[in-house]
């Protein structure tokens, strides 16, 4: 045992800021995972290795004990401590030969598996999400430097101050009371949602409540309605959920299915009538009411994603689709994340009354959720007047950074770029002509320092109209005018200078 001994004094570092009981821990598994110290080797008693590595007894003694606990060694009452024998059971581990076959030709045979499996390479390939989340032109994000973050930590210290156990467990199917009842209340008055407590589930946003609602209410294999363009992200999740997708386009009223696609009722429609993600246009009211005639009729479960429709400009917001549903058809889903900040990850659902019990159920088994103290906190939020009083004020800051962008577009392009879905939300398209390459205009934007998003990406079809997505949200005043500067000339030398005629410009 000198060689170990002395293999390992060569390899302690006694200036290390890591413990001698952790490196020679680390150093002696190593040596019976590699090799070096074969299955069945003796090791050195514990008095006898302390002395040649000069260090303690008992460190000695600690790293023979975990070394035991951990299956690497086998200690004997009188006989010593001996290596274990771990090495892998290669017939275990082996594909067993077919009849006929030998070993080696089972081996040759063997298709190996990749990483990830199929729907998560195409959930891979098909991503939307961004590295960057702030910034010029974001589409999508709040200013959350604007967020009231004083009263908020005000209203959590009180709550911390008193807090109960009960705040501090998982959460209770559904959510947190208080909360529902808060969202109940200001649902009703701000986006004419039919509902009581009892049909408010607390989630952590649009994402999760589409997963609930397609593993709850549709098998695999089912098929989807999906605007046509649509949210990547709710697009990713129905097809990870095994759905299969019908892409459905719009037009200046909405979702305007075929006869065809009529003909071949989906299982869920997930529809955005409020404010269409990304184009923006209003789903009319006779579309809203075929739409929920048609899901009556065919048993179709519609989820509704009102995911930023109280900043709309000029106007009232408009009521939901889910507070004309008598049939009972609609699963209204939304977030509190771009009303207040992204990172709350809070959002709600408002289900049928008869499938209350069944989603209250289904999130505590599925997601075992949590963050009881931050549903207090809001609901005292929203009860105490803070969240309607900031909506009110961050509409009118979201609208004049809006009207901003919108002037700054007419300066550097006049009419030659249509603007698209700007009466609503935190965004609006800004066109580009047909010929140009809209992914390769956001990445040269994104060199240059600004972020936007190309329109083609949220398409499912081969038919795509180019455009990006240009947010206004996140921007202070001062800079929308700079920043676009330096868009437009990304888009001058990546759009009209290799336009067929160099001089074009989009009519």
């Amino acid at each position: 045992m000198e060689i170990l001994s002395e293999w390992l004094s060569a390899q302690l570092e006694q200036e290390s800021a890591e413990p001698v009981y952790r490196q020679l821990l680390h150093l002696m598994q190593q040596a019976i995972l590699t090799g070096r110290l074969a299955p069945g080797t003796k090791l050195p008693s514990s008095r006898s290795l302390a002395g040649d590595l000069h260090v303690a007894r008992n460190t000695v003694l600690h790293v023979y004990d975990q070394l035991s606990a951990e299956g690497y060694v086998i200690s004997t009452t009188g006989s010593g401590t001996y290596v274990a024998d771990t090495r892998p059971d290669s017939a275990a581990v082996s594909l067993p030969p077919l009849d006929g076959e030998t070993a080696d030709e089972a081996t040759a045979t063997a298709s190996p598996r990749g990483d990830i499996s199929s729907r998560g390479q195409r959930l891979i390939d098909q991503a939307g999400v961004s590295a960057k989340q702030w910034g010029a032109f974001m589409p999508g994000v709040p200013d959350v430097a604007e967020f009231p973050a004083r009263t908020w930590s005000r209203l959590q210290s009180r709550l911390w101050r008193s807090a109960s156990h009960g705040l501090l467990t998982y959460a209770p199917g559904g959510g947190y009371r208080p909360l529902r009842r808060a969202l109940s209340d200001y649902l009703r008055v701000a986006r004419s949602v039919r509902c009581t407590p009892d049909q408010i589930i607390i989630t952590t946003g649009i994402h999760q409540s589409i997963d609930l609602t397609v593993r709850l209410l549709a098998d695999v294999g089912e098929r989807a309605w999906v605007e046509e363009p649509c949210y990547w992200g709710a697009r990713s999740v129905l097809q990870s959920s095994g759905l299969k997708l019908a892409p459905i386009p719009v037009d200046d009223e909405g979702l305007n299915p075929s006869e065809a696609d009529l003909r071949d009722p989906p299982r869920i429609a997930l529809v955005t009538p409020s404010h269409q993600y990304p184009l923006g246009m209003v789903m009319s009211l006779a579309r809203r009411r075929t739409l929920l005639e048609y899901a009556r009729q065919h048993n179709v479960w519609i989820i509704e994603d009102d995911y930023d429709s109280e900043f709309r400009y000029g106007s009232r917001p408009l009521a939901s689709l889910q507070g004309l549903d008598d049939a009972n058809q609609v699963i209204y889903v939304g977030s509190l994340g771009k009303l207040l900040f992204p990172g709350l990850r809070i959002g709600y659902m408002v289900v049928p009354e008869r499938l209350a019990p069944i989603f209250r159920t289904g999130v505590a088994e599925l997601y075992r959720e949590g963050q009881l103290m931050q549903q207090a906190v809001l609901a005292e939020f929203i009860m105490d007047g803070y969240l309607t009083s900031h909506v009110r004020r961050m509409r009118t800051l979201y609208g004049e950074r809006r009207q901003l962008l919108i002037d700054a577009v007419t300066r550097h392009f006049g009419d030659a770029l249509p603007v698209m879905g700007e009466e609503a939300g935190l965004h609006f398209v800004l066109g580009l002509p047909d010929y140009a390459d809209d992914r390769a205009t956001t990445a040269a934007a994104l060199d240059a320092g600004v972020i936007v998003r190309p329109l083609t990406g949220y398409y499912n079809g081969e038919q795509k109209r180019q455009g990006l997505l240009t947010g206004y949200a996140c921007v202070p005043h001062e800079q929308i005018e700079p920043a676009f500067a330096t868009l437009a000339r990304v888009i001058e030398d990546q759009v009209f200078a290799r336009a067929p005629n160099a001089k074009q410009r989009a009519a």
